[in-house]
C-alpha cells in the first residue's frame, strides 16, 4: 500500500478511508460504550461506560506477564499494523488509528523511531500535532507516563475530534470553568488540583513554536521539572497535557487510578471512562471533580 504524505486538506478523508478499511478487515476494534452525563461544579462531565474495556485490559495484562528480561514487551508501533496506518505526517512522525478506540476517528501521532513516553515534548512533536490540528477541530492530548494514563512506552500524542459529547453542550466540557481562568497566574479557580493553564491562539503560521514555548512555560508553572535519562530530557514526574486551537492545560499526576477508575488526559477535559455500572455509580457518588483531584496533585 502506498503511503500518503500529509498535505493540507487530506487528513480527514484519509482517516475516514482507513477507518472503513480497518473495520472491514478487523484491525480496528472499537469499544462499545453507553454515554451518560454527570453534572458537577457547573460541568457536564461525559461518562462512557465501556462494556468491552475488559478485553483491552486483559490484553495489556497478558503483555505484562509475557514481559521478561529475555522477552521484552511487544511495541505495537515498531512495527505498526499497516491496516491502521493513516498518513506520514513528517520525517519524524506518522499517524495511526487507535486500535481500541472509544471515540470515533481517534488518531495516534507516533514517533518513527523509539522515544520514551516520559521524554519531554519537542518542536518536532508539536509540528506533528499542529499539522493534524490544522486539518480538523480536535483536542490533542498527551499522557506523560503510566501514572498519567499512558499504556505504551513509545512516545505518542493523541487527538480526537470535538465535541467530546453532545453537540448541544460545550465542545470540551470543562470550558465553562476555563472561562474563569486567571491568565496571569495560569490558574483555573474551579480546579481543586495543581495545574497550569494558558489561552493561546494556535491557528497561525508559527503555531508549533508558540505551542512549544507555552508548553515549557506551563511545565514550569505547574512545578514539573526535568531529568536527564541516558542523554534524553525527560519529565521528573508524571503529567497530562491537553491542547486545543484556543488553549493549553498541564496537570501533574499522582495516580493512574482512583478506586479502580482509570483516568487519562481526557478526564481533565471532562470526559471519563468506566468499565462497569459499579464504577459509574462510584463517580456519581464521589463526584467527577473529586476523582480528578485524587488522581492529580493537591493544589497549593
Amino acid at each position: 500500500m502506498d503511503h500518503l504524505r500529509l498535505t493540507a486538506g487530506t487528513l480527514w478523508a484519509a482517516i475516514e478511508r482507513q477507518t472503513e478499511h480497518a473495520l472491514r478487515c478487523g484491525a480496528l476494534q472499537p469499544i462499545d460504550t453507553v454515554q451518560t452525563v454527570i453534572e458537577s461544579v457547573g460541568v457536564r462531565f461525559v461518562v462512557r461506560q465501556v462494556s468491552s474495556l475488559t478485553r483491552k485490559e486483559q490484553q495489556r495484562e497478558q503483555a505484562r506477564k509475557l514481559q521478561t528480561q529475555d522477552r521484552p514487551a511487544a511495541n505495537p508501533f515498531l512495527p505498526y499494523e499497516p491496516d491502521l496506518f493513516v498518513a506520514d505526517i513528517s520525517d519524524t512522525h506518522l499517524a495511526l488509528l487507535n486500535k481500541f478506540n472509544v471515540i470515533d476517528h481517534h488518531l495516534l501521532i507516533v514517533t518513527r523511531d523509539f522515544q520514551r513516553q516520559e521524554a519531554l515534548l519537542t518542536l518536532a512533536d508539536f509540528e506533528a500535532l499542529m499539522a493534524c490540528m490544522r486539518e480538523f477541530d480536535g483536542i490533542g492530548f498527551y499522557n506523560g507516563g503510566p501514572e498519567a494514563g499512558a499504556s505504551q512506552p513509545h512516545k505518542h500524542l493523541q487527538i480526537v475530534p470535538l465535541p467530546l459529547g453532545d453537540p448541544a453542550d460545550a465542545a470540551v466540557p470543562v470550558e465553562h470553568l476555563l472561562a474563569q481562568a486567571c491568565v496571569e497566574g495560569h490558574r483555573v479557580p474551579g480546579f481543586p488540583f495543581r495545574h497550569a493553564f494558558a489561552r493561546i491562539a494556535l491557528d497561525r503560521a508559527d503555531a508549533a513554536h508558540a505551542a512549544l514555548s507555552c508548553y515549557r512555560t506551563l511545565l514550569d508553572s505547574a512545578g514539573l521539572g526535568a531529568i536527564d535519562v541516558d542523554g534524553e530530557s525527560c519529565q521528573a514526574s508524571p503529567y497530562n497535557l491537553l491542547v486545543t486551537r484556543r488553549w493549553m492545560l498541564v496537570v501533574p499526576r499522582s495516580a493512574e487510578r482512583v478506586d479502580g477508575i482509570s483516568v487519562n488526559a481526557l478526564g481533565y477535559a471532562g470526559s471519563l471512562f468506566v468499565r462497569d455500572a459499579v464504577h459509574r455509580a462510584l463517580i456519581e457518588r464521589l463526584g467527577p471533580m473529586t476523582v480528578l483531584q485524587r488522581a492529580g496533585v493537591p493544589r497549593p
